[in-house]
């Protein structure tokens, strides 16, 4: 039996009116309600519904709204109605059916007395407002699972993030305020949100710079003392932008950005347009900065022409030292580069050496700013550093137990993309991956397999953009440039025999033969770099590295080279 009910009716004076003076809880109780038109949703929490809905009826951004529905419950407390109004934005943004009006640094995420009970009850809420009020499109997994909800700028950020992001925004306001210029690192292991960050941080940045100070503020949050006249005067001309050098999590990044007010895709960017606008920036934030080229031989040969041409624009001259990182920094003036030093996967990325330097310069500078908590994989201990250590040169003495997650040896491939796709038919986003240790055939013969293996047939992927949510995902093969950056629930990893193992020496061994992507182990004329096997044993053992950091839920590991997988048995 439900708690709760739900009360509709239009958003205009008098019916606002009419419907305050029926029930003394429309003036006096802690409820949530949700407004919206056919396009546009707000999603507010009030001890006077009545009163906070004829301060609507003023704003400039909320008139706009046609209906009104209100979620009371004799159980509701403050605490539950913060936090069901945090689920409902969230599930709004999630959705994609219409623009969320909120603010985003008011999400929540807080323990109170009970909670799992009322999450039960939002559940029940959410079923209403999608079924019977036709709010919703998808379902809750469906929401879960998707990029606009894994990569929303409402997310409740964890202290580390939070911290972070409020020491980020205190500097960045002084150096407006001194007309001082300045460069942020944002340093992190996979899955402790450095995209949540950079995505979260333009969000709020935007919506200062948006907040009307006549209307009154609807959060009560660490962020709340920026939204002033004063903060968005300095912000009221700037030019912002997000670059994002992986195609993939690019297309991604910039459909949440479409769907997000104050935002849009056009602030998604390549380095490429970072480096040919006429126009400088005042911030650029820079996801995946070690996938930031150097100069190299590019993916595409016009890119080379390009790269030449933005050199000699920015600095008179091609200077084959120039990286795609001085494009940034020539180009704005603040830049926040969310960084991971040992996730460098191809030779063109900037070298690990300088994304150490960069990393060392913003800690002298007091603007470095590590992230530390776990927040995709759901293990108690550090899975991420212990995967690390296994492919080290000094692997751990002892196997961890990390408790419920579901981490797996398979020695049978058939087996482990049987047991994948169980995971994928019980919560979805169950995707199996491998390193490039095969060539892409069916890249110009679509029925080739790639990559035929233990009895089994299968194909890279079809697509290079948004592969995990595209409708062949499941029956195919990804790669490191597809899933970089993603969150999966659960990943099957195919270690290939490009990495090996010699029982002689104790240490991993990169296979030159077996290793097929070709700008991976491409030797770099223009600045006289060839790339020994050691050093590509370290771009293969990042690479691994990063695939085997993907799954939330758990990982499935299948290893081609005998000697390899005997010695991984011991840790998995």
């Amino acid at each position: 039996m439900t708690s709760f009910k739900v009360e509709r009716f239009p958003f205009d004076a008098d019916r606002v009116k009419a419907w305050g003076s029926g029930d003394p809880r429309h003036r006096n109780w802690p409820v949530v309600y949700v407004m919206n038109n056919k396009k546009e949703v707000y999603v507010g929490e009030s001890l006077n519904v009545e009163g906070r809905m004829r301060q609507h009826l003023e704003s400039d951004s909320k008139r706009r709204l046609q209906s009104v529905r209100v979620v009371l419950d004799d159980t509701f407390n403050k605490s539950a109605c913060l936090d069901l109004e945090s689920f409902l934005i969230r599930m709004f943004h999630g959705d994609g059916s219409r623009q969320v009006l909120n603010l985003n640094a008011g999400i929540t995420d807080a323990e109170y007395y009970d909670r799992e009970n009322y999450n039960k009850t939002f559940q029940q809420i959410f079923e209403e407002l999608k079924t019977r009020e036709d709010l919703f499109q998808r379902s809750i997994p469906e929401i879960i699972n998707s990029d606009l909800f894994k990569l929303s700028p409402f997310k409740a950020l964890n202290q580390d993030q939070a911290a972070a992001v409020n020491d980020i925004l205190e500097g960045f306001f002084a150096d407006l305020e001194r007309g001082v210029d300045n460069t942020v690192v944002v340093e992190g292991n996979p899955g402790t949100g450095k995209t949540v960050i950079a995505i979260y941080m333009l969000k709020l940045l935007e919506d200062i710079r948006r907040h009307d100070s006549e209307e009154p503020l609807d959060i009560d949050s660490i962020f709340s003392d920026y939204f002033t006249p004063g903060h968005a005067e300095l912000l009221e001309t700037l030019r912002f932008a997000i670059v994002v050098p992986q195609q993939s999590l690019r297309e991604s990044i910039a459909k949440v950005f479409k769907l997000t007010p104050g935002l849009h895709k056009d602030m998604v960017l390549t380095p490429f347009q970072v480096g040919e606008s006429p126009e400088p920036f005042d911030l650029l934030v820079v996801d995946e900065a070690h996938r930031l080229n150097q100069r190299a031989n590019q993916a595409a040969g016009p890119l080379n022409k390009k790269f030449t041409e933005i050199n000699e624009k920015l600095f008179g001259w091609d200077d084959p030292q120039k990286t795609q990182l001085d494009w940034i920094r020539k180009q704005s003036r603040h830049s926040i580069l969310m960084l991971d030093v040992n996730q460098t996967v191809r030779p063109a990325d900037l070298p690990a050496t300088k994304t150490k330097e960069i990393a060392a310069q913003a800690r002298t500078a007091g603007r470095l700013y590590p992230l530390q908590t776990q927040m995709r994989i759901s293990a108690d201990k550090d899975y991420v550093g212990y995967i690390r250590r296994v492919l080290s040169d000094s692997p751990p003495a002892i196997r961890e137990d990390f408790g419920d997650y579901d981490l797996r040896l398979f020695t049978n491939l058939g087996e482990m993309r049987r047991e994948l796709q169980k995971r994928e038919e019980e919560c979805g986003l169950a995707r199996l991956v491998a390193g490039y240790a095969w060539p892409w055939k069916s890249k110009k013969d679509r029925s080739a397999f790639d990559i035929e293996l233990d009895g089994q047939q299968m194909r890279w992927n079809s697509t290079t953009t948004d592969w995990i949510n595209s409708p062949k995902s499941v029956d195919e093969v990804g790669s490191i440039h597809t899933v970089q950056g993603y969150d999966l629930n659960y990943v099957g990893v195919i270690v290939g025999n490009d990495l090996r193992y010699d029982a002689s020496t104790g240490e991993l061994v990169f296979d030159r033969a077996n290793y097929h992507d070709k700008k991976g182990r491409e030797n770099n004329p223009k600045l006289g770099i060839t790339y020994s096997d050691e050093d590509l044993l370290e771009y293969v053992k990042n690479i691994y590295s990063v695939l085997l950091t993907r799954g939330i839920r758990g990982t499935y590991i299948y290893v081609c080279h005998s000697a390899l997988r005997d010695h991984l048995q011991s840790f998995f």
